[in-house]
């Protein structure tokens, strides 16, 4: 059989990553948005209390955090169908544990095992495995996942409450148990398998990669740099959002509009996506990256304004929402260019520690910041941790330019 072709590789590789992308969304809408789709019910039904809800998803952040270097360095070694098939089976073991579970502390085994799922086969470990096969070029296809998981949210939401109404929120768990084990496991394992399988034979063999010895990783200062920058985000993201609705309460906008701005985030998203894949290879990521981080420096102080109407609050919903979007994207494509793509897994797995304690912080540091000094300090805090971002991103491509 003669060498597979560029254009036919294109043709395999395009449906494989199509498939990824709607694993993608209903791996976020079944794992991830679960939480926020069905709390209120939990909160009338359960009798669990909001701080033991709460921890649920907290715990699956501090468990996807201590997996992910494990889950890098597999998707390193190519073993990336099996781990994102596997992170789906796990994922619809941990839903059929919540949809059974009998008292709070199987409940909080349900979110251990969701976790685990989320580090298995969600953003880090698709991105992984998109650099390691497309390299430099993986942009366009990691933005094409963002661009349909970007929905994922929209699909939880409105399906979660339907299926809650009319199932109750047990039934509604075992249908996102079922899609996760009959629909996501599937599409993990045919689109990952053929995009390794096409990296292969692109090589001509699977490639020996050596071991990084984390040790050498850490003494880096462009490591720390990134993970820096990234928490910054994570911190001023999370806080803003995790305390959205207060904020504008207290700026005095109404119920309705302050909904609606909320709402906006989400396609904003999208939106900031298709811009990012519009302006192509043309955009440098360092340069995307510093543009796109004074945008978050912008986005919190729209939401001083917002008691003057309806319009503040959705400049903020827009401009943070395709921000982060954005943001998204860039993030694998600045770590493959600053660190390498050589052990690009583990490298991205040991950088996830620190952003997803950032995010698992922030709500707690929003709260404490709302209290001690109202939304002024939150927002303050916010935009402080964004312009310190930028900073760090202008000195690192400042550095790199060298």
């Amino acid at each position: 059989m003669g060498r597979i072709s560029a254009g036919q590789r294109g043709i395999t590789d395009a449906p494989a990553v199509w498939m990824l992308a709607v694993g993608q969304t209903l791996g976020y809408a079944c794992f991830f948005y679960v939480f926020a789709a069905l709390v209120l019910t939990w909160q009338q039904e359960t009798g669990w209390g909001g701080a033991v809800l709460a921890f649920g998803p907290t715990l699956a952040v501090a468990v996807s955090a201590v997996m992910a270097p494990l889950v890098g360095r597999a998707i390193d070694l190519g073993h990336g169908a099996a781990l994102m098939t596997g992170g789906a089976v796990i994922g619809a073991l941990g839903l059929s544990v919540m949809a059974l579970a009998p008292v709070a502390l199987v409940y909080l085994l349900a979110w251990a095992l969701l976790g685990a799922a989320q580090a298995m086969c969600l953003y880090e470990s698709c991105f992984a495995l998109l650099v390691r096969r497309f390299g430099k070029a993986a942009r366009a296809s990691i933005t094409r996942v963002t661009l349909v998981a970007g929905f994922a949210s929209t699909l939880a939401f409105p399906a979660g409450a339907w299926l809650a109404q009319v199932m109750g929120w047990r039934g509604a768990v075992w249908v996102a148990a079922a899609v996760a084990l009959c629909v996501i496991a599937p599409l993990h394992y045919w689109g990952a398998r053929t995009l390794t399988a096409s990296g292969q034979a692109q090589a001509g063999q699977a490639a020996a990669v050596a071991p990084l010895r984390r040790a050498t990783l850490l003494v880096r200062p462009a490591f720390w740099a990134l993970a820096g920058i990234f928490s910054l985000i994570n911190l001023n993201h999370w806080m803003l959002m995790s305390f959205l609705r207060p904020l504008l309460a207290e700026a005095g906008l109404a119920v309705g509009p302050a909904i609606f701005a909320a709402s906006m985030v989400g396609p904003a998203q999208v939106l900031g996506r298709l811009a990012l894949l519009g302006a192509g290879e043309r955009m440098a990521t360092m340069m995307a990256t510093t543009l796109t981080l004074i945008g978050l420096v912008v986005a919190p102080f729209a939401l001083w304004f917002a008691g003057f109407g309806a319009a503040p609050a959705l400049v903020f919903a827009v401009i943070q929402g395709a921000s982060v979007g954005v943001l998204t994207i860039l993030r694998p494509m600045l770590t493959a260019e600053v660190l390498g793509q050589s052990s690009f897994g583990v490298i991205a797995g040991m950088l996830s520690i620190p952003t997803l304690a950032a995010t698992a912080v922030a709500p707690t540091l929003g709260a404490m910041l709302l209290a001690q000094g109202g939304s002024a300090l939150l927002i303050g805090v916010a935009g402080a941790c964004a312009v310190a971002a930028l900073i760090g991103a202008v000195v690192l491509g400042a550095a790199k330019a060298r």
